[in-house]
């Protein structure tokens, strides 16, 4: 089958916009700061140009077409992640809204009577913050922790929130501020630097929806700061306080609705951050205090009461901790973290709930959550057959793992050839739990019908990552995808792999039958005599349509059409149509080759030389006109049998090719025994700057001896032809010369060297 060019990795552009809005931002809070630029007039500048860039990006996102919908065969969990990526439009247009608002109260700020002022902000906070709470896209699901992490998570956030009201208590002016207001305003911004604290530091911190959160509590307490100075005639500098948040929150709710309303999956969900949560609010309140002392204020008694108000719940947190099981102190003093009780320490595994339960166990625990590893099993040789054998080797499987793994790790049945392991100890080490679990399960078994060898693929995925079901389905996921890749193997789940495995079922359930539903497709790339620039022949590309998957090209979907076994149909087809096109090409005055990609499967088919020349006197070509490419990497394993078919071939009169030559000592030693006529070599033979380059001499000098006509395929510059050129290679091939096309438009290209016949 042909193998096309690959596609090339588009490379991500830096966000010029925001680094401009941010630089001219900083300078407006510069010049305020000096007393260049009025500060109101700098709120209203700085307001107007971010809500105006996150504005016209949520705008776009309300004028963009809905997500295609998600095929019914991908599985569940990617088809519900999908979903939660992709809420309604109305998110997009509701935010846009509140966006927009948010930008308008900091515009006309400057144009307001000063009296006025505070209840134009007062009106524009309260206008934002109801499209914000209607607007704002479905937070993820995360399953429900225990009773004891919850309590132990609302007495932090209560720590957490008190520090942040104490420090905005110190913290906000005490002249045009009565007490009850100053109160009513620490309370709502400790409130929202809370909010934004806990959605960005929380194991979902990464999705567009939590983003969406911390830029809506950022962008209303930047209103809640500008409406807290607005009271006096003369606010002064004290309103540049409220630029930074409210700017960063409308570029933040901007960048997450665009990921929210993408139909993508979400990222994997890392552990919470938890220390930023103890630790800022922390040094926010240490911070004011320090600020009130400097300016020479009295501790009032409202500040000594939140101060006071912070010592219970400090207390009680320390008590909960103290309290856990988790942090239980070992024999010799330091804390042990939790381990799973294994019940039945005789090496048996235990079922699917206890290592559900395991799971949970380990993730509501505190520090490293640990790592769950699935080990499928496949036995190879004669005592693999029996019920009784399989299952006295799998017993010796279980007591090889139980030899391995630590005292206090969970064994668990998950598959009926196979087993998980749940282990305390971080990813790293686990993996090379993994290892060693492989080293030793892969070793030869002892049965009564013979010797046997088990061949193992493990997946690993870390605890911390999701709920027990969700811990499961990735390491599984992990498991397939090292079977897939051959066995013996550990590999480690991610978000990517994720994206393969649903691709791989995506085109497994695509393929079959694309052939019948006329999905495949052909283009064709000249060829060209390097000496007079004429063309001489075409290579037939492949192409797979698929209405549901888009364009694919052959690298990705051979491998599977491999695996599937339907490789054969699809050569079938690719010949067929391409010495159909060759026929009509050579109805007229021009006599061109076509080259026809073969896989070293097709070729040692035992029916591929008669069904070829069945082929070719169904439409009347020449044989010599006809030409067959096989990918040298792969014809090492079967080299005798490729050598009986190629030879078969030009027995015919088919002209053999050898693609993708390797200028090594073995290839150049494999050639003598190659019944061929051409010689494709890459362009980095060719390339002046390669290293390679001088290889390209002896390629030729063989060639020459051999009788083999050299072409220089993927020449993507006029220097790499010109390279090709002087290296001595009759022939060229790539995007500097032509580009693969449609019949027609190769046809046309033909028509402008009328003296093409070869």
């Amino acid at each position: 089958m042909p193998l096309a060019y690959p596609q090339r990795a588009s490379i991500p552009r830096p966000a010029l916009p925001d680094t401009l809005v941010l630089a001219a931002v900083a300078l407006l809070l510069l010049a305020g700061a000096a007393g260049r630029v009025p500060a109101l007039a700098v709120v209203a500048l700085a307001g107007a140009v971010s809500c105006a860039l996150a504005g016209a990006r949520l705008s776009r996102l309300t004028a963009a077409p809905p997500p295609a919908p998600v095929p019914a065969q991908v599985p569940t969990r990617s088809r519900a992640a999908r979903r939660r990526a992709a809420p309604p439009r109305r998110v997009a247009v509701l935010l846009d809204a509140a966006v927009v608002t948010a930008g308008l109260t900091a515009a006309v700020l400057p144009l307001a009577e000063p009296g006025q002022r505070s209840a134009v902000v007062v009106s524009g906070l309260a206008a934002s913050a109801a499209l914000f709470v209607a607007g704002l896209p479905p937070a993820a699901r995360r399953p429900r922790p225990s009773a004891r992490v919850r309590l132990r998570g609302a007495v932090d956030a209560t720590a957490a929130g008190l520090g942040l009201v104490l420090a905005g208590w110190l913290l906000l002016p005490r002249d045009p501020l009565d007490p009850t207001a100053r109160f009513a305003v620490a309370v709502a911004l400790g409130g929202l630097a809370l909010a934004v604290l806990l959605v960005l530091t929380g194991p979902h911190r990464r999705t567009g929806a939590a983003r969406c959160r911390g830029g809506a509590a950022l962008t209303l307490s930047g209103l809640v700061m500008l409406a807290a100075v607005q009271t006096g005639t003369a606010p002064g500098r004290a309103a540049l306080v409220s630029v930074p948040p409210l700017v960063g929150g409308v570029l933040l709710t901007a960048a997450g609705a665009r990921r929210a309303t993408r139909p993508e999956p979400d990222p994997p969900a890392p552990p919470a951050m938890v220390w930023p949560r103890a630790v800022v609010p922390a040094v926010a309140a240490v911070a004011a205090v320090g600020w009130q002392l400097r300016d020479g204020g009295p501790p009032d008694l409202t500040a000594v009461l939140l101060a006071l108000a912070l010592a219970p719940p400090l207390v009680l947190r320390d008590l909960l901790r103290a309290d856990d099981p988790a942090r239980s102190t070992g024999p010799d003093g330091p804390p042990v973290r939790h381990r799973p009780a294994d019940p039945d320490h005789s090496g048996a595994p235990v079922d699917r709930a206890a290592l559900l339960r395991a799971l949970a166990t380990l993730r509501d625990a505190p520090g490293p959550a640990g790592a769950l590893l699935v080990v499928d099993l496949d036995g190879t040789g004669p005592a693999a057959d029996g019920h009784q054998g399989r299952e006295d080797v799998l017993a010796e499987a279980v007591r090889r793992a139980r030899a391995v793994v630590g005292p206090r790790d969970l064994l668990a049945d998950v598959t009926a050839t196979g087993f998980a392991v749940v282990t305390e100890v971080g990813p790293v080490l686990a993996y090379a739990l993994g290892t060693r679990l492989l080293a030793a399960l892969t070793e030869p078994y002892r049965t009564a019908g013979g010797a046997l060898r088990l061949r193992a693929g493990i997946g690993l995925a870390e605890i911390g990552n999701g709920g027990p079901e969700d811990v499961l389905r990735q390491a599984d996921l992990a498991r397939r995808r090292a079977v897939q890749l051959g066995r013996d193997r550990v590999e480690w789940y991610d978000a990517y792999l994720e994206e393969q495995l649903v691709r791989r079922l995506d085109l497994e359930r695509e393929l079959p039958g694309a052939v019948a539903r006329g999905e495949l497709d052909l283009v064709y790339q000249p060829v060209l005599d390097l000496t007079d620039r004429q063309p001489v022949g075409t290579e037939a590309l492949l192409r797979w349509r698929s209405p549901v998957l888009g364009t694919v090209l052959p690298a990705e979907f051979l491998p599977v059409a491999e695996d599937l076994d339907i490789v054969g149909e699809l050569g079938c087809w690719v010949l067929d149509r391409a010495c159909r096109q060759l026929a009509a090409w050579s109805a007229g005055s021009r006599q061109l080759w076509m080259a026809v990609n073969v896989t070293v499967r097709e070729l040692a088919s035992p029916d591929f030389v008669p069904r070829t020349a069945a082929v070719l006197d169904a439409y009347g070509l020449a044989p010599d006109r006809l030409v067959v490419e096989v990918a040298e990497p792969r014809v090492g394993a079967e080299l005798p049998t490729v050598v009986a078919r190629l030879a078969g071939l030009r027995s015919l009169g088919v002209r053999t090719a050898l693609d993708d030559f390797r200028a090594e000592h073995a290839s150049l030693a494999q050639l003598r025994r190659l019944p061929i006529d051409l010689l494709k070599v890459g362009p980095q033979l060719v390339d002046p700057a390669d290293p390679q380059r001088p290889l390209i001499d002896v390629v030729v000098n063989v060639g020459d001896r051999l009788g083999l006509d050299i072409v220089a395929e993927e020449l993507e510059s006029a220097g790499l032809v010109d390279g090709a050129r002087r290296a001595g290679c009759r022939y060229g091939q790539g995007f500097a010369l032509a580009r693969p096309a449609t019949a027609e438009r190769v046809e046309a290209y033909f028509e402008e060297f009328p003296s093409a016949s070869r």
